[in-house]
């Protein structure tokens, strides 16, 4: 840009602009044009007087008067300078020069003075201020004036006009042209002031427009009914629909159902108060109606901040427009569901640690006190005086403590063993009906001990399986003991097998307790039992699912349960009979879901308890 001569004089008066106006630059061009011209006019006047003394002398009271005026017009852009205080500066201004008029007037012949012209010119002068109450003030102070000198005349107060030697003739044409060039130089800045607020104001919305368009986030202006009256383009990008589809309540009939009062709670609380509202809400993606390939409609979640618009009138209830910027927070989202989800799985293993502490205390306790206390009566059998069969009882008791221990070690050890992807599934060619015949006559006593009817159903010319056999004896045996210990006495258990087409079919069906639906999720967790107390009715660590739950993923199957409180329980364990979907590790997670029981028509009972 190039240099002017009147920068540094620029430099000054925009230095004399109080702070508090340097904000929004119209106001500081209103101040700066005040300043100046003030100045100007005290600088005029010192550049006069020289000249004055110099053609006519020593001045009249009344010049001497006037010349003395000219240091109001200093002190009053002294005093907007220092306090930024504009309305009264302007008021001080006009009050000053109403003063000066009604000197020279009355001196001069009344309202009948060249002067009178200069009363008009107050509240024209006043227009510069934008402000009706200053211009309201000053034409009064004009009316005032005149009403004054007319009655000061009328009365005959007035003194007898001074005489001068330019005649009245001339002096009305200089005090009308002086006056008229004060009009036009008032016009000047009013016109230069308006083009320049144009101007900014042009700025701001291009700057406004600017951002709005290039922002990632979408900006919007709502109505107090909550209609949107503007959409900038990031719109597009967030709901998936051309901006114009969001207007008027387009973007409203995208807000989910349940968030939509809230919604509109934040558009109204931003529009009566002065702070920032922040809301969160779920926003449709994509078009209103029913997506090809979308049974469900697709919903983000989008963070809104609005608050009222300050440069927008205020209604008829007080209330503004509100801008809104809105951005798609559904990452966020997801990644605090996932640390909820992560917190909530560190309190369930927290919980199975408590769990396990707890079961496997008590699981170990008992035996081993029944080892130590029958090994000590061995070990004084001399003192006791212990005959052979009181010996027997004492060592069977013994052996079967220990055997019941390295069933919960064996049970802990495999579980371990699975989870850390150590346990190998070694799939070979048999045939599973006599597997299944083993199973059920090694479960058969213990059924009858708990008074249990004991079932199997084998289908009829069932083919060879590939399969792990240990494995799959233990997810049989397994699942046998959890029917067989939590049905009531006179109650059934029925084991089915059968095959289609690419499956091996395993059913344990039971009338025993039952499990809650709340509990379902849960079965197959490790040490997880429905009853999970120190006083429980039943026996066992809660290990027994779990180890079928992960045999089974290593073969790369499912298992589902169906139960009812009350009314028994279903497993159903699907395995692949040709020993192909054997997977590592991660196919231990295996579903547990509430389906129906496949069919067994045609199969035929085998034995019964």
């Amino acid at each position: 840009m190039r240099n002017s001569y009147f920068d540094p004089l620029r430099a000054y008066i925009d230095a004399l602009v109080h702070p508090s106006a340097r904000m929004d630059s119209v106001t500081a061009a209103r101040h700066r044009a005040f300043i100046a011209t003030r100045l100007l006019g005290g600088l005029l006047a010192l550049a006069i007087m020289p000249l004055h003394f110099a053609l006519r002398g020593a001045p009249s009271p009344l010049e001497a008067a006037v010349f003395a005026w000219f240091v109001a017009p200093p002190l009053v852009a002294w005093y907007l300078s220092r306090s930024g205080a504009y309305d009264r500066a302007h008021l001080l201004w006009t009050l000053s020069l109403a003063g000066l008029i009604a000197i020279v007037a009355s001196t001069t012949g009344g309202i009948a003075s060249f002067v009178i012209v200069w009363a008009a010119i107050l509240p024209f002068d006043a227009a510069l201020s934008a402000s009706r109450r200053i211009i309201l003030w000053s034409a009064a102070m004009a009316g005032t004036l005149l009403a004054g000198l007319w009655i000061a005349g009328a009365m005959a107060l007035l003194p007898e006009p001074m005489a001068g030697s330019i005649d009245s003739t001339t002096l009305h044409l200089l005090a009308t042209l002086s006056a008229a060039l004060y009009a036009a130089a008032v016009a000047l800045g009013a016109g230069s002031l308006a083009r320049f607020g144009e101007r900014v104001k042009k700025l701001g919305e291009f700057r406004y427009r600017l951002l709005a368009q290039h922002s990632t986030d979408m900006i919007s202006r709502h109505g107090r009914s909550g209609t949107t009256l503007f959409v900038s383009p990031a719109g597009e990008k967030l709901a998936g629909v051309a901006c114009t589809q969001l207007l008027g309540h387009g973007l409203f009939d995208r807000v989910h159902v349940a968030d939509r009062p809230a919604f509109l709670n934040a558009i109204a609380d931003a529009a009566l108060c002065d702070r920032e509202i922040t809301l969160e809400y779920r926003l449709r993606r994509g078009s209103l109606g029913q997506e090809a390939g979308h049974l469900e409609p697709m919903f983000i979640w989008v963070e809104m901040h609005c608050h009222a618009d300050d440069r927008t009138a205020l209604d008829a209830e007080g209330q503004r427009e509100v801008i809104a910027t809105s951005r798609d927070i559904t990452r966020r989202k997801q990644d605090a569901i996932q640390i909820e989800a992560a917190q909530e799985e560190a309190a369930r293993a927290n919980s199975a640690k408590s769990r396990f502490l707890a079961t496997v205390s008590h699981e170990l306790r008992t035996p081993l006190n029944a080892i130590i206390g029958f090994s000590e009566m061995l070990k004084r059998e001399k003192d006791i005086g212990l005959d052979l069969e009181r010996r027997q009882d004492y060592a069977r008791l013994i052996n079967d403590s220990g055997n019941h221990l390295l069933a919960v070690v064996n049970g802990i050890l495999d579980v371990s063993r699975i989870e850390a992807g150590h346990f190998d599934v070694t799939p070979e060619s048999f045939t599973i009906a006599p597997l299944a015949e083993a199973c059920y006559e090694m479960m058969l006593l213990r059924a009858e001990q708990a008074g249990l009817d004991l079932e199997l159903t084998v289908a009829p010319d069932l083919p060879d399986i590939r399969a792990d056999k240990v494995a799959l004896r233990q997810i049989l045996i397994n699942l046998l003991s959890n029917a067989i210990k939590f049905t009531p006495r006179g109650g059934s258990v029925d084991m089915s097998v059968d095959v289609d087409d690419r499956d091996l079919i395993l059913v344990v069906e039971d009338t025993g307790i039952g499990i809650a639906e709340s509990d379902l999720v849960q079965l197959g967790n490790p040490f997880f039992q429905v009853k999970g107390a120190y006083d429980r009715p039943y026996e066992g660590t809660g290990l027994g699912l779990s180890v079928v739950k992960g045999l089974v993923g290593l073969h790369g199957g499912r298992i589902d349960i169906k139960s009812r409180l009350g009314q028994g329980t279903s497993v159903v364990v699907r395995l692949p009979r040709n020993g192909e979907k054997q997977t590592p590790r991660a196919s231990a997670v295996v579903e547990i879901l509430k389906p129906r029981t496949p069919s067994v028509e045609g199969l035929k009972v085998k034995k019964s308890a």
